[in-house]
Order: structure tokens, then sequence, then C-alpha cells
């Protein structure tokens, strides 16, 4: 499931649910933030300022179609979306909007959710008339801390968050530099590009006593992933913390990854698939790896 503020959580995202995996409801597994490049300006849907209403996150509305409504729609009255069948499977779209970025950009996403793909969301990137022109526009899943995901898988590797960062140095805000891996670096199955992020075995039996309450993780394990159609350019970057988002509590095990996300050159329509599945990453083309 797909959800906007006012659910709980921060303005200016994206919700992911998993209810399918044991979490309660409104209990979301990760954030999608979005986030348009242009130049070198990177635009915070979440962090970024309103204009609309001078408060931290960007609006975000819904629509049933690409044609942008005047005024954002309020979001205790999303659009309905629309129902097609795609590759013989229902599915449901709607469009997101989001109020202009510092920078220009002007970026919509398209959400299907397909009855075929049940722990698969789809995004399809645009620009609204009149933007700046995107360098590119990266969806970001901001919150692997929650999941306390640990290990990435590539084509050939497996790389331990632990190990990225040592020794660990961390910004002002409490991130590890990003570290990024080349189109190379990543599976290709066929014409897609697929990237996954798992916690450790022994994180279901950590101690969470210190663990502040928002952050205790609720349900069944899973592996997260991102695919996307291979191309040049095409690359995924991750960052890092030691500590919960908005705490001083520590993550027990140390670091994990943070924001885990896939960036390409922009091009209208392109498309991204977030996914959170209760299987092994062998179930998406991984091998195992030692």
């Amino acid at each position: 499931m797909v959800g906007l503020w006012p659910t709980p959580g921060p303005r200016g995202l994206l919700r992911i649910y998993t209810p399918y995996l044991g979490q309660p409801r409104l209990r979301m597994i990760n954030y999608i933030a979005i986030e348009p490049i242009v130049g070198t300006a990177r635009g915070l849907s979440e962090l970024g300022h309103s204009n609309w209403d001078r408060t931290a996150g960007k609006a975000l509305w819904t629509a049933d179609t690409r044609v942008q409504e005047s005024e954002p729609r309020k979001p205790w009255r999303p659009a309905a979306g629309t129902t097609s069948t795609l590759a013989g499977s229902r599915a449901l779209t709607f469009f997101v909007f989001v109020e202009p970025f510092k920078n220009g950009a002007r970026p919509v996403i398209q959400v299907t959710l397909r009855q075929d793909r049940p722990h698969e969301v789809g995004f399809t990137v645009w620009a609204a008339k009149g933007g700046a022109a995107m360098r590119a526009c990266v969806l970001t899943a901001t919150m692997g801390n929650y999941a306390q995901l640990r290990r990435l898988w590539l084509k050939e590797q497996i790389v331990d968050a632990a190990t990225l960062w040592d020794p660990f140095q961390a910004d002002a805000w409490g991130f590890a530099s990003p570290r990024t891996f080349d189109l190379d670096r990543l599976l290709v199955l066929k014409d897609d590009a697929v990237v996954a992020a798992t916690p450790l075995k022994a994180d279901s039996e950590s101690n969470t006593a210190h663990v502040p309450p928002a952050w205790h993780y609720e349900g069944q394990s899973a592996t997260q992933y991102w695919r996307a159609r291979s191309a040049p350019g095409l690359r995924v970057r991750v960052n890092g913390r030691k500590t919960f988002w908005g705490t001083k509590a520590s993550i027990p095990g140390g670091v994990a990854y943070e924001n885990f996300e896939l960036e390409a050159p922009f091009r209208a329509g392109q498309q991204f698939y977030f996914g959170v599945t209760p299987e092994l990453p062998e179930s998406l083309g991984f091998k195992h790896h030692r």
C-alpha cells in the first residue's frame, strides 16, 4: 500500500506499507522521498520548505491524470485513481504532484500497483510543464535503519555496511558519506538491473531494550529492492547511520544503510520499481554468496 501525509510521519514523503509482513495498520516499512537534481542542486521533498503554507516538507497531492490542477488537492481528499489491465493483470494508477522545488524542478510521479506484483510498486517519472530541466529525478528509500538494512546485494558481492564505512565518520546530520556503485556492479537480468538490501539474520534477535518505541521493527523480515531498465548512467547510491534519525539512540549492531536509491539520467517516462518481499534475495535472481 502507498500513502501520503497526513497519515503518520513527515510531509513530503510517500509511505510504503507492507501489511503482508505482519506490520500493523499505518506502520510503514519505508518512506520514498522525491529528490530532483537540476545542475548540481538537489531538491529534498522531505526537508525542503513549502511555499504553500511555510512549513517543513513539500506539499504532495494526487490526481487521476497527468494534467496538473491549479491548486493542490486537499490531502484528506485523495484522487480515486484509475484501473486498467497491464500485461493481463489488473492495475491501479494515480499521479503524485509536488509543488515546485527551489531548484525549479517540477516532477510528477505516476504510481502503479499491479495485482500480479503484490510486493512491488512502480514509479514512472515525468516533468510538469514549466519546470527546470532535471539532470536526474531520484526516488530514495529513506528509512533503511528501521529494518536495520546492513547487506547490499550486488552482482558478484554482498557489501556489509560496517565494512563500507570503516572507520565510521558522520557529518553534522549523523550520516556517513554516500557510496555509489555503477551499472557494471549491479545484477542485470534480461533488460532490468536489480539491487537489494537485507538485514543480518542476527538483527531479529538483537537487544532492542534501548531502541525508541517508534523504531522497534515489527513483523516479518524482508528483502527490499530497486529495479529499473538497464541503461548507461544507472547507479545505486547508499549512505548510512549509527543512530536512529531524530534521536541520539544507537542502532543495535552498529551502522546500517539509511538512504537506498537508484539514480539515472532523467528522461520523461522512465520507470523505477521498489519492492519489499518476504522472500530471500535469491528469489530475485541473486546467487548465494559465501
